[in-house]
């Protein structure tokens, strides 16, 4: 008998087939969860979970018996309690690396976007209103040469400061958790404390992992020890920053402009205040969203859920010191 597989939301259709040639796949696309019984029938046989974004709690664990290996198709695993998965011999994995190239082309258009009001003035355009030159009070503002400060120096982090630095000749400023040397050599970068990074940045980028140590790691404080000129990108995850703050920051002019891909809500509420924000570039957590990089992921969970459920170490196996069962 065929083991049981949970497919959840953006699993592409070509690795699904590939995996039914050795599971027996069950596919949800619609965020299906607990108050469903067809999804709560197949979890009880479940033995791999792989997907994107399932919130995964003691309730569904318990839920759960056969399973042995939940592969999140994202590089984030904020959605896993790995210290429960691991206490029941349950393997988490990720995807990291293969969306690196693609976060970080997205996270720079989103400065971009932001510094150049790219936005703002395509509906200006189609809009009607271009009837005359550009007036000053719509100019934006330059990128190139400017300095680029990066909180979270990480795979994607250093990404986007290779983009600044050798595309559009940033100095580069970084804070991180530890020093890294290799990027402040390849790339020129200086470590510098968070207070320094906020007062002396052109553009702050926010690129930390959610966790109880960075929910909102910036806020009212945090704004108010920029430059007024300053651009702040969030291209991490949105419980990371003070919406309110950020709002009050944009109306109050505290800061020029910014741009996140991320929000504390996801979709964002009709109605929401950042909604009315000309100085914002809001996108729909695009990060890794292109067809190609997709495809990529999904491949990689597959790799991690068939390696786990053979009794092979999974290539991006994140809870390691689970005790495999071979």
């Amino acid at each position: 008998m065929k083991k049981v597989i949970l497919a959840y939301n953006r699993v592409s259709p070509e690795v699904i087939t590939q995996l039914k040639e050795d599971y027996e796949v069950i596919y949800f696309e619609k965020n299906e969860y607990l108050d469903d019984p067809f999804f709560v029938q197949t979890l009880k046989k479940a033995s791999g979970v792989i997907g994107l974004d399932l919130k995964v709690t003691k309730e569904l664990l318990d839920l759960a018996p056969e399973l042995k290996i939940i592969s999140n198709v994202s590089v984030g695993y904020d959605n896993l309690p790995v210290d429960e998965l691991s206490q029941r011999g349950i393997m988490a994995t990720n995807t990291p690396d293969v969306l690196t190239d693609t976060t970080a082309d997205a996270i720079f258009g989103l400065l971009l976007a932001a510094a150049r009001r790219i936005a703002e003035l395509d509906h200006y355009v189609k809009s009607e209103q271009w009837n005359e030159l550009l007036p000053p009070h719509l100019f934006g503002m330059d990128v190139h040469h400017k300095r680029l400060g990066i909180i979270g120096m990480g795979r994607i982090g250093q990404a986007i400061a290779k983009r600044g630095h050798f595309g559009f000749d940033m100095e580069i400023l970084y804070h991180n958790r530890s020093r890294k040397l290799e990027a402040e050599n390849w790339l020129n970068a200086s470590y510098v404390s968070m207070d320094e990074l906020l007062a002396e940045s052109d553009f702050v980028c926010l690129m930390v992992p959610a966790s109880p140590e960075t929910k909102q790691l910036i806020s009212h404080e945090e704004f108010k020890k920029m430059k007024q000129t300053a651009i702040f990108i969030n291209g991490s995850r949105g419980q990371n920053v003070d919406e309110d703050a950020l709002y009050h920051a944009l109306e109050n002019g505290t800061i020029w402009a910014a741009g996140t891909d991320v929000f504390t809500e996801e979709p964002l509420p009709a109605g929401h205040k950042l909604l009315t924000c000309k100085n914002l570039v809001t996108l729909p957590h695009i990060g890794s969203s292109t067809a190609e990089t997709e495809h990529k992921m999904s491949v990689v969970a597959a790799n991690n859920l068939q390696a786990g459920l053979s009794g092979k170490l999974p290539p991006n196996l994140i809870n390691k010191e689970v005790k495999l069962n071979r």
